[in-house]
């Protein structure tokens, strides 16, 4: 398989070339879990990948519960569908706790306190559809609970898994939490083998073509659940061989051509980079020290013609975006151009009326 081929079937798989989609939870439920960390760029991360999309259209969905944000992968946090969650959780919960123990040993986050904490936290909510994280810290204070930033956030973080608590809508910039069965509807149990073959579906459809090394590393799950997953959805999946390694994906109609001039500018952790292990494929080995010293690429990347070609920045004055380019090679006339378009397309969805980009 050419790389050029690799590049458009996960441009289109990825609802980047074209969008299939126009509701945030429909597209959630389709890419099974978008990284989200980073609120503001997660939700331009929605934003790209779903027809007229705007900012607005994305905070409403979240407020209104129609995606959480919770940890639910790896850990980290992720925008989910409601009706995917808990059957995730049972999945994906108890490894991740596994490998959080040793850093709540460091913090002193025992059973004991962990259940304090459970305990605390479930009655502060009487009366109240959801809190701010400030109220909840504060309330486990007076309990006698220390929260200092990191603590604070692996308590958070085990009661989320534990469904006890998830993202609540946004109060002016405050996050808040709320309890996770006011907000998460019930849903049919999965057994452990159905959970497995439905992740594995939607990572290889909404992601591929990718590797069974990619999905352990988007999935946190052990290699033997994911070949079990696998196993269980070849009957579904197309498997093509690039540079020895086998990739995976659901077959799809013909995959647009990508355009030269093509440009993305991807928010940091988006899912096109990170849900990846192996990105060698989206960039060149030269140019990796320079999108990200550490090998990870977790920043803002200009992709063009599929591929990582330099970085971006945003400044916010008034009703302008500004858009510092920071590229690898000195830019075409075409390229630049394409920049340009994208950089409207982020302003549109802001609801910015002006753009200005500045090469450096």
């Amino acid at each position: 398989m050419p790389i050029t081929n690799l590049i458009q079937l996960r441009l289109q798989n990825q609802q980047l070339s074209q969008q299939e989609f126009s509701n945030p939870a429909d597209l959630a439920h389709y890419m099974g879990a978008v990284q989200a960390q980073d609120y503001t760029g997660a939700k331009w991360a929605l934003g790209m990948r779903l027809k007229g999309c705007t900012d607005e259209l994305i905070e409403k969905a979240f407020t209104a519960g129609d995606i959480i944000r919770t940890h639910v992968l790896r850990p980290t946090w992720h925008f989910v569908h409601p009706k995917d969650i808990r059957w995730m959780l049972e999945l994906t919960a108890r490894r991740i706790q596994a490998s959080a123990a040793s850093r709540h040993r460091q913090l002193g986050l025992d059973g004991n306190v962990l259940s304090k904490c459970e305990n605390v936290i479930t009655k502060v909510f009487t009366g109240h559809k959801q809190l701010s994280r400030d109220i909840i810290a504060d309330t486990l204070q007076k309990n006698g609970i220390v929260t200092n930033e990191q603590r604070f956030v692996h308590i958070m973080m085990h009661l989320e898994l534990e469904q006890v608590v998830c993202s609540g809508g946004r109060e002016g910039k405050q996050f808040t939490y709320a309890l996770f069965d006011s907000r998460v509807p019930t849903t049919k149990t999965l057994s452990k083998e159905e959970a497995l073959a439905t992740l594995v579906e939607r990572y290889f459809t909404s992601h591929g073509p990718a590797t069974l090394a990619d999905f352990v590393w988007w999935s946190g799950l052990t290699n033997a659940d994911a070949k079990a997953g696998l196993e269980a959805n070849k009957a579904k999946l197309t498997s093509l061989v690039f540079e020895g390694n086998i990739y995976w994906f659901a077959e799809q109609r013909n995959a647009p051509i990508i355009k030269p001039g093509t440009a993305y500018l991807l928010p940091n952790y988006d899912e096109y980079i990170v849900s990846y292990k192996d990105r060698s494929a989206t960039i060149a080995a030269q140019n990796l020290s320079l999108a990200d010293p550490r090998g990870t690429i977790f920043n803002h990347t200009i992709i063009l013609n599929g591929q990582i070609e330099g970085l971006w920045k945003r400044t916010f004055k008034k009703d302008t975006l500004e858009v510092e380019i920071i590229s690898f090679k000195k830019l075409s006339v075409a390229n630049g151009n394409a920049i340009e378009k994208a950089a409207k397309k982020y302003a549109d969805f802001l609801g910015l009326k002006k753009t200005y980009c500045v090469v450096r």
